[in-house]
């Protein structure tokens, strides 16, 4: 049995504070999602923290994501709200962003332009951990203005940057005080949005497997080289062996294996991948 997930680390509190207090400067609201698992990535309580701010909903790292992002895509403007697919390393996402964003803010701009004044328009940067915030920031503002990395929690305080004709606010990323459903707290646990340091990633590893499976069997095949999926346990020793990770008298060196598939899953090294189907959460409140 899979074992409850649970992770809310004290700056988060205070950072959520801080972005409820600053978010009467704000116009609008880029709200980054992972591509890969958006269900799993939409923070319910961040929508009270917005009020009725415009909300962008981003869905990020859409290159690591099959057509099931899409999908969410269709979910999320069929309900009225504005929602791109994102590679935040891509030039032509930043342009597609920059469109978006100037069309959240015509209306205003408009009033200003009517009333003789120019302005820059603000819009915070909001989201759970390692969805890509700060390189969605760098990606707006053409160069490194924001603190980016592959680990959970980089980011640890609000400030404002200057990027290009508009002024972000770069948030931490922050997680609901507990969470619902632990099969969405294990995908963020596979995306990399939970500290590593307090998951038992060979028992992360064994479920990753299992869901890959039900999925994406292929992707498993051409791997790894599975064939039977009947067996997580089976599996995992085959992503071992696949990698070389077998130690001395024939054991297998669990703890590499897990680390090894999560790294091959996260870079997309696995196949592109959506872990949630759109129809399964009609029902959230984007």
């Amino acid at each position: 049995m899979a074992k409850t997930i649970q992770w809310f680390p004290g700056h988060m509190t205070r950072a959520m504070r801080d972005m409820e207090e600053k978010r009467t400067l704000c116009d609008g609201v880029i709200c980054v999602l992972d591509a890969r698992a958006p269900a799993a990535t939409f923070n319910q309580n961040l929508q009270k923290i917005f009020g009725g701010k415009p909300i962008l909903y981003l869905l990020n790292k859409a290159d690591l994501a099959d057509g099931g992002a899409e999908e969410f895509r269709k979910l999320i403007a069929d309900k009225g709200k504005h929602c791109l697919l994102c590679n935040a390393a891509d030039a032509a996402s930043g342009r597609a962003l920059t469109r978006e964003l100037a069309k959240m803010t015509e209306e205003k701009r408009a009033r200003a332009q009517d009333k003789g004044f120019s302005r820059t328009f603000r819009f915070m940067v909001a989201g759970i951990p390692n969805t890509g915030k700060s390189t969605v920031v760098n990606l707006l503002g053409g160069r490194h203005r924001a603190k980016t990395g592959d680990k959970a929690g980089v980011t640890r305080d609000v400030r404002w940057l200057k990027c290009g004709a508009f002024d972000l606010l770069d948030t931490p990323g922050t997680m609901p005080p507990a969470f619902s459903s632990q099969l969405l707290a294990r995908h963020l646990a596979y995306i990399g949005s939970i500290n590593d340091d307090i998951l038992d990633k060979e028992d992360i590893a064994l479920e990753l497997l299992g869901e890959l499976a039900e999925m994406y069997p292929g992707y498993l095949s051409e791997r790894y080289g599975i064939s039977d999926f009947s067996d997580k346990t089976a599996m995992y020793e085959a992503v071992c062996r696949r990698r070389g990770l077998v130690l001395k008298g024939g054991e297998y060196d669990y703890e590499r294996g897990a680390n090894a598939l999560l790294d091959d899953f996260r870079k997309g090294r696995i196949g592109r991948v959506c872990l949630e189907r759109a129809a399964d959460y009609a029902d959230l409140s984007f």
